[in-house]
């Protein structure tokens, strides 16, 4: 039985992260706003106030979560590319979803999840080995690639629309 938390699995990173990998993860990376979109289309306000699971987010916190999540993965990134080896600092994603900011209307955080990506896609692309390789500290995940960063936002922007998608598939939306 699949695990409603993780439906498309937890993030698996290969042995050994070839240029091939990188590529899919900023393809997948790119077409994400697409199939946000796709995953939302014609909800309702009382579908978008469903958790995705009992005891999870609503839809409507997994859309905002997605445009924070993924503007702190963009700073992140960009402070590995221009510093030494920068502390990247977590943040209370629970508490987050919680602010009054997560009220506005959800194609607020549709419109700046998509341009992050679209940001972030052009700065991936631009991006050399050398600059693959630069490293960053998380004080509870440790040292981390940039290329790992890749893989985890792309991994991060399907783990959520799957959610969405799950449960439209489940309540038959």
């Amino acid at each position: 039985m699949m695990d409603v938390r993780y439906p498309i699995g937890k993030l698996r990173l290969p042995t050994e992260i070839t240029s091939e990998d990188v590529e899919l993860w900023i393809s997948e990376i790119e077409k994400a706003p697409l199939a946000l979109k796709e995953a939302i289309r014609g909800l309702t306000t009382e579908q978008l106030s469903t958790p995705y699971r009992q005891g999870g987010w609503k839809i409507y916190q997994v859309v905002h979560h997605l445009a924070d999540a993924h503007m702190n993965g963009y700073i992140r990134i960009k402070k590995g590319l221009t510093e030494h080896e920068p502390n990247i600092m977590p943040y209370n994603q629970e508490d987050w979803a919680e602010l009054e900011d997560n009220q506005l209307p959800i194609e607020v955080s549709v419109d700046l999840f998509s341009t992050i990506q679209k940001r972030l896609t052009a700065l991936l692309k631009s991006l050399t080995d050398i600059d693959l390789k630069r490293t960053v500290q998380h004080p509870e995940n440790g040292l981390s690639t940039i290329e790992k960063l890749i893989a985890t936002y792309a991994w991060h922007g399907k783990h959520h629309i799957a959610h969405i998608t799950s449960l439209r598939k489940k309540m038959g939306w």
